[in-house]
């Protein structure tokens, strides 16, 4: 209703700039074009070209305020689906969440203790999707504004990618996906810990939501001359080239084959881009269409100080 509403008021600004000024700014145009034709004198020539100059200014003061009203609409409608996909994301792991305590506190599952580990781990679960979520929202917040502090700290970056992968374990049931790990790198690379901890997570997280109903992940970090790299590799719809360029940009979402757009806020990749880029790297996407993707992370090795 609201983007609607929105439409609708843009559209008759618009109609109403077109009947209202760019009219009568067609009829002075002529006017000045005739005053010019039947002109004999410099006066009339002056009075021309000064009604054919005021006429092309009111034009173009037209052009810029639909085109600075069409971007507020936008920016507008983009406030209002990032509000609306954000509250329907934390919706649903705070409804698991009061499902599974309200069980708990019921007292039904007393004699079945597999049962209660099953409910605290879902609770468990679900609540890491919300903290990752927040920590999304203030990042994208932070990084948007200059805000974001980086700690970095000199050390291969093995340890940041295995923590990263076992929050995403400890985010997903055991038969749920399978997930692969096949890490081996020694070189030193200026990082900060949480923010590749939230690039890797983040990429894990998106393979999780693009893959299919058998779900296939691998992380692969290796070295490679003077860089890091690090990949994480799905067997999910994959992506168009089109589809590919965008899949960076803040707020895109990608379609399933039905059309209808998948869940989340379209925050994930667009954090991870920036994040890898303040750390001087490269991220980027190798897909096929209905082949899966591979995201790949490529970090400058830290230079020997020591030579």
């Amino acid at each position: 209703m609201k983007r609607l509403h929105l439409n609708l008021n843009l559209t008759g600004i618009i109609v109403l700039i077109a009947v209202g000024v760019l009219l009568p700014v067609m009829l002075v145009t002529a006017a000045g074009i005739v005053a010019l034709v039947i002109a004999d004198d410099a006066g009339g020539i002056v009075t021309g070209v000064l009604v054919i100059s005021f006429a092309v200014t009111a034009a173009g003061c037209a052009l810029i305020t639909v085109v600075l009203t069409s971007s507020k609409a936008r920016l507008a409608r983009r406030q209002a689906d990032f509000v609306a996909n954000v509250s329907h994301e934390f919706r649903t792991p705070l409804s698991a969440i009061r499902l599974y305590t309200q069980t708990l506190q019921s007292g039904k599952l007393a004699d079945d203790p597999a049962r209660v580990d099953k409910c605290l781990a879902t609770i468990l679960r679900e609540t890491e999707w919300l903290d990752m979520m927040v920590d999304q929202v203030l990042t994208w917040r932070a990084s948007s504004r200059d805000m974001l502090a980086l700690k970095m700290e000199t050390r291969p970056v093995v340890h940041a990618v295995n923590e990263a992968v076992e929050r995403f374990r400890s985010m997903t049931e055991a038969d749920e996906l399978v997930l692969e790990t096949e890490i081996d790198s020694r070189q030193p690379v200026a990082h900060d810990a949480h923010a590749l901890h939230a690039v890797v997570l983040n990429l894990l997280t998106n393979a999780a939501k693009y893959s299919g109903a058998e779900k296939r992940i691998v992380v692969r970090v290796r070295d490679e001359g003077t860089s890091v790299v690090i990949e994480v590799e799905d067997n999910g719809m994959g992506l168009t080239p089109g589809e590919a360029h965008r899949a960076f940009q803040p707020f895109y979402r990608g379609e399933r084959p039905d059309g209808s757009q998948l869940s989340g806020v379209g925050l994930g990749l667009a954090i991870a881009k920036h994040l890898v880029e303040l750390h001087g790297g490269q991220l980027g996407v190798e897909s096929e269409k209905g082949r899966g993707a591979t995201f790949s992370v490529r970090l400058p090795v830290a230079e020997d100080e020591s030579a």
